[in-house]
């Protein structure tokens, strides 16, 4: 004997289902060179391009990086940068100590959530064999990179489509990432 099942059961079921929303997916793909325009925009943007992890273009003392190069490797952002460094003692205007001169890779991993990206997981690839120099580029990569490197792609994706009637004709707008 087959049991029938009620017709208003089988359209509740359809209505139910028919008012799921759907899950919708992007992707968005990122050359290392647009990536390395926003790096130098956020972070590298003092006059002379560099990041200031200790000190200022002002102090005696200082440590900074500049001449960042983006590359992909693997599932991490790696960013190649160079370092300068005077450690040491401020006197009259002079900074009494040591000069340091290094190359260093720092990677992270990509992370979005929601409409915004960013990054997580900072950490030295490669670096130079000075401890002092080791001791303070920490600040730089523990989680300060990853803070202040975050977009939101949905406000670039509404900028660039805002043009599109001029590029393509077309006029193109986005509600929602």
């Amino acid at each position: 004997m087959t049991r029938r099942v009620p017709l208003c059961l089988l359209l509740s079921c359809a209505a139910l289902l028919g008012a799921c929303r759907s899950a919708s997916a992007i992707e968005v793909r990122i050359s290392s060179q647009a990536l390395e325009r926003t790096l130098r925009a956020q972070l590298f943007n003092s006059p002379e391009g560099r990041y200031y992890m200790r000190g200022s273009v002002k102090s005696a003392c200082y440590v900074y990086a500049d001449s960042p190069r983006v590359s992909f490797v693997k599932d991490r952002v790696v960013v190649h940068v160079h370092t300068r460094a005077k450690l040491g003692t401020s006197i009259a205007g002079a900074c009494i100590g040591v000069s340091l001169d290094t190359n260093a890779d720092v990677s992270m991993i990509p992370d979005a959530r929601e409409e915004t990206i960013g990054f997580r997981d900072a950490r030295i690839e490669r670096l130079s064999e000075s401890r002092e120099l080791n001791f303070l580029l920490v600040p730089f990569l523990d989680r300060k990179l990853p803070d202040q490197m975050k977009v939101n792609a949905a406000d670039l994706m509404r900028q660039l489509l805002s043009r599109s009637i001029e590029t393509t004709g077309c006029a193109l707008s986005l509600t929602s990432l």
